[in-house]
């Protein structure tokens, strides 16, 4: 099993037609996943890749039942782009568009959640099973399918991390990127809930950094978990209050310091790495030398 997404996933792509939804729809179709149709207003009847593209996600829908939807769209279109995948029934929305207003985000998200409806990001590179599909901008050829759940904030180290992981024999069941924004979908908590309930699961990984409450928030409930976690977390040498590449990556008021997070981990019962390649091996001593 695992999470989120699987080989089943029927995915439509927004701003298909652009230089980044038309490159990525080609890795994740060469990666296998089932890219049914994609949308860009006013380039209807066109195709990308074999995909054919819609004006509206509502006639991409009637014809061929996509059940998710990554989105491409420029940030200043995103909100419409998001609000027109929910209202055509769609319900998880992976959203790889970065500069989205935070006032658009809030919206989206309020939306989504009078709708019943996921949403990974925004700011987010996508969400992956191994060896069964992907929704994104990873490099699928970094992971390999196993035991180990993967929640990340930042994306270029969930990447060193899932490869380090691989490197070990330790595969992954579903890899999640939260997205840096002050504004995203899923958290910490509702992932490890997810990677709670899944029997493929047997272990999972935080990918965290400076900034905010999450790592905070997720330290409380793992102390209820029943498998282990591990986490790292980015950010030890930020200076305070300057804007470390994401948004949601800086300290204020004194909430959401490395050494605040680190401890509130330790006291959830989690193993912190220091450093990206120290996690496979107490992933390791966490599951017994397994």
């Amino acid at each position: 099993m695992s999470i989120l997404v699987d080989e089943k996933t029927r995915v439509l792509v927004q701003g298909i037609t652009g230089n980044q939804g038309a490159f990525h729809t080609r890795q994740m179709l060469d990666y296998g996943t089932r890219v049914v149709a994609g949308t860009s207003p006013g380039k209807g009847g066109q195709e990308v890749h074999g995909i054919p593209v819609y004006d509206t996600v509502e006639e991409a829908v009637a014809r061929h039942g996509p059940t998710a939807s990554v989105i491409f769209v420029p940030a200043p279109f995103a909100k419409d782009a998001a609000f027109e995948a929910m209202d055509a029934g769609l319900k998880l929305l992976v959203i790889i568009t970065e500069h989205i207003p935070v006032h658009d985000a809030m919206e989206i998200m309020a939306f989504a959640a009078a709708r019943g409806v996921t949403v990974v990001g925004p700011n987010t590179f996508g969400v992956i099973s191994p060896g069964k599909t992907k929704l994104g901008i990873m490099p699928g050829t970094t992971y390999t399918p196993g035991p180990v759940g993967i929640a990340a904030r930042s994306g270029t180290l969930s990447y060193e991390v899932a490869a380090a992981l691989s490197a070990t024999g330790l595969g992954q069941s579903t890899v999640v990127g939260m997205g840096g924004d002050r504004v995203v979908g899923l958290s910490f908590v509702d992932l490890l809930k997810m990677f709670s309930q899944d029997p493929e699961t047997r272990a999972v990984v935080l990918v965290g950094e400076i900034g905010g409450t999450a790592e905070e928030e997720a330290a409380e409930y793992i102390k209820t978990m029943q498998k282990p976690v591990v986490a790292y977390l980015a950010g030890k040498s930020a200076p305070p209050g300057k804007r470390m590449g994401h948004a949601g990556a800086i300290i204020e008021r004194g909430r959401g310091t490395f050494e605040g997070k680190v401890a509130a981990l330790q006291a959830g019962g989690a193993r912190v790495a220091a450093l990206p390649w120290e996690v496979p091996r107490l992933v390791m001593e966490a599951l017994g030398g397994s």
